[in-house]
């Protein structure tokens, strides 16, 4: 199914340039981005563009880790609330310390914290600088970097570009994606990266106008299936955008044979613990918005607690970072390592780069410490295993295992703890504190639901399949107003199942009626002629 990444482009302007050939030249980055992306069946649709520039409106140095933060700190507070969108990129005419041309959070896609990342725009040509961009979304994505040990498949040879995740990159410039990255995207969508790529952007807000053949529907357009050498939809005209003959629909994952799909359809599934389906309304060929649980919501038997539709898990974590068999060690480890406020246990950097110090009560929202798994850590390359023995006051020691793993100079340290992880009963991470998970406002907008349904992200009840939303408070099909109804085809299917059982009785007792009252009106018909007959006789005589 295609996924839909809509994301916002900031540029600090360099010295000289006129702001409109900037712009053309960032919408002309943007259309190589989804080029790439669309071999992933990703489409990335600018939905914003600004040049800032007279000033900035976040610091801009040539420090990338402390431009990365205050980026993503600035879209947090300041872009979101204004300007809807699954991730921003700042592309900067600043020159990075050593040899980083891009940086951005591996797995943060739609996360509200960290879905976003810095591109420097070094080269004339703007293929640059949309390899960059598509390489620094890659890691949003959770894709790796393509390393010879991992063995990736690239159908482009070196000297042709190699693929897009490699560690760095030349000219020719890379324009494909290779098998690790697709493995790589595959696990995190698995994983519930990326809840918030289900809907279709507004196309009132997409950047640079209508244009039948770019796969967005536009106003004037009942359908759009892209250029017509591509075209493969047989309900659409991809020459005028306009459905064929007697179609209804098109696209969308309540289209079937050009045809709507009946109200009720389950139209995507569960992807995990934290995640609500979606149904069909029987009134429109596309599937509702993705919706999951509100944040806050105990997960995984109560080891966890969803964040953005992902159960976040210390162990989750730890099988990411050691494969399969490792869990996270016992507190003491946390709390031990993590108060070093340096390289190997941290509670991050603060404002000025430096290596924080975990308080306590924030260690298990530090760097994660592991016990089990591999013999090294199986993410990226350069993973170094940080091995800490704690000598115990009973006796005996025990062995922390920590890491440090250097996937990067685009990549700040994933073998921090994310946000949304318990760290404690009734405890959630966030910005590398341990909150009270009441923060998130879940207990109250539950309540709401007269317990029968659980609250969605946006703050609405999920009915049971027999109450009817808004507030489970009166019998329904369930589901909520935002996912679409739960019940109403089984219902149908049921009621038009025992219609068809009555029409049938129907027409078997019409049927014998038909053949008794054919035998009658024969007999009848008879009776009548043999009198008629004996009558005409008896004048003739």
């Amino acid at each position: 199914k295609s996924r839909y990444c809509a994301f916002c482009k900031y540029l600090v302007q360099k010295q000289g340039k006129d702001v409109e050939k900037v712009k053309q030249r960032l919408a002309e980055i943007a259309n190589y981005v989804d080029k790439f992306y669309r071999a992933l069946n990703i489409r990335v649709a600018l939905v914003g563009l600004e040049v800032w520039s007279d000033a900035d409106k976040c610091p801009i140095t040539q420090d990338p880790f402390n431009t990365l933060h205050e980026f993503l700190d600035w879209r947090k507070v300041k872009l979101l609330p204004q300007k809807p969108h699954d991730n921003a990129q700042l592309i900067s005419g600043v020159y990075f310390q050593g040899t980083t041309i891009g940086m951005a959070p591996i797995m943060s896609m739609c996360t509200v914290e960290q879905s976003g990342g810095i591109v420097m725009d070094h080269s004339e040509n703007p293929l640059g600088a949309a390899v960059t961009l598509a390489h620094e979304l890659g890691h949003n994505f959770g894709m790796n970097h393509d390393t010879p040990e991992r063995g990736c498949g690239c159908r482009m040879t070196a000297d042709r570009g190699g693929c897009i995740m490699t560690p760095s990159t030349g000219y020719p410039f890379p324009t494909v994606f290779s098998t690790c990255s697709k493995k790589d995207l595959a696990a995190s969508l698995e994983k519930g990266v990326g809840m918030c790529l289900y809907n279709m952007p507004e196309v009132k807000v997409l950047y640079g106008g209508q244009k039948c053949g770019n796969g967005y529907v536009e106003e004037g357009e009942e359908c759009d299936c892209g250029e017509p050498e591509e075209c493969m939809n047989p309900c659409c005209n991809a020459t005028t955008c306009t459905l064929k003959g007697d179609a209804v629909c098109a696209h969308g994952q309540c289209c079937e044979n050009c045809m709507l799909k009946p109200a009720g359809t389950m139209c995507r599934e569960s992807s995990n613990s934290c995640d609500l389906p979606e149904f069909c309304t029987g009134a429109s060929p596309h599937c509702p918005a993705n919706v999951y649980l509100h944040d806050g919501h105990s997960c995984q038997d109560v080891e966890g607690y969803c964040y953005n539709g992902i159960c976040q898990t210390h162990e989750q974590q730890c099988i990411t970072l050691w494969g399969p068999g490792a869990k996270p060690a016992p507190g003491i480890c946390f709390e031990r390592v993590n108060s070093a406020g340096d390289p190997y246990g941290n509670c991050g950097k603060d404002s000025k780069g430096s290596f924080a110090k975990c308080e306590a009560r924030d260690a298990k929202c530090g760097k994660i410490q592991c016990q089990g798994g591999a013999n090294r850590p199986v993410i990226g390359t350069n993973a170094v295993s940080i091995e800490t023995n704690i000598p115990l006051q009973e006796g005996g020691r025990i062995l922390c295992r920590g890491t440090h793993v250097y996937l990067g100079d685009d990549m700040p340290d994933p073998g921090l703890v994310l946000a949304g992880t318990k760290c404690g009963d009734g405890m959630v991470c966030l910005n590398r504190q341990c909150q009270n998970v009441s923060v998130f406002g879940v207990h109250e907008c539950s309540g709401k639901c007269n317990g029968r349904g659980v609250c969605n992200n946006k703050k609405n009840c999920h009915c049971e399949a027999h109450w009817a939303p808004p507030f489970c408070e009166k019998t329904g099909f369930g589901g909520s107003i935002d996912s679409g109804p739960m019940r109403l085809a089984v219902l149908l299917f049921l009621n038009l199942k025992a219609s068809w059982k009555k029409v049938s009785k129907w027409r078997q007792i019409l049927d014998e009626n038909e053949d008794k009252m054919q035998q009658r009106v024969t007999k009848n018909m008879t009776e009548k002629v043999t009198k008629c007959v004996t009558k005409t006789r008896q004048k003739r005589n």
